[in-house]
């Protein structure tokens, strides 16, 4: 079975840059020729992002083989495949690495053990219902994001839309 996704490396130090790709080179085993263009959200800063196919769990590789670099701002997706949900993984240097399968429309699903637990810390008082749920969705990562998900002109861009 394959699965395919697409990794956005949203801003990376352009010294990461083919550090990057090494790493990605890595989880698929094959050459990966990433188009590097300038991030104007960042200014020194890089934007590339790479469609990839590969086995079941690439985009969790993907992810894990980049979340060391704190520098970098990241997402990376894999589409839903027969037998499988979908992944999103996001990751910022303040937040660190959001994770959350996805359903084939794109929308997150969130598992009912994570909503009883923040259920339980709103009803204990140690948040409010509303800050949980935006952090099952990944609201504070999708924030953070979303000024660099805007490519420069004539950049090529993929938009990650929220499904209301």
């Amino acid at each position: 079975m394959t699965s395919r996704g697409v990794l956005y490396v949203h801003s990376a130090p352009r010294a990461l840059c083919p550090h990057v790709e090494w790493a990605v080179e890595g989880v698929l085993g094959a050459r990966a020729t990433l188009d590097w263009i300038r991030q104007p959200a960042a200014p020194g800063t890089w934007r590339t992002e790479f469609s990839w196919q590969g086995r079941p769990g690439t985009a969790s590789r993907l992810a894990s083989a980049l979340r060391g670099w704190h520098l970098l701002r990241f997402e990376v997706t894999a589409d839903p495949a027969p037998g499988t949900e979908g992944e999103r993984y996001s990751s910022t240097p303040d937040l660190g690495i959001f994770h959350a399968v996805t359903g084939i429309h794109g929308d997150i699903l969130v598992p009912e053990d994570r909503l009883r637990a923040a259920l339980n810390r709103a009803q204990r008082g140690e948040t409010d219902l509303p800050t949980e749920i935006a952090a099952l969705l990944g609201k504070p990562w999708d924030d953070e994001l979303e000024p660099f998900r805007h490519a420069g002109e004539g950049a090529p861009v993929r938009w990650l839309h929220q499904v209301v």
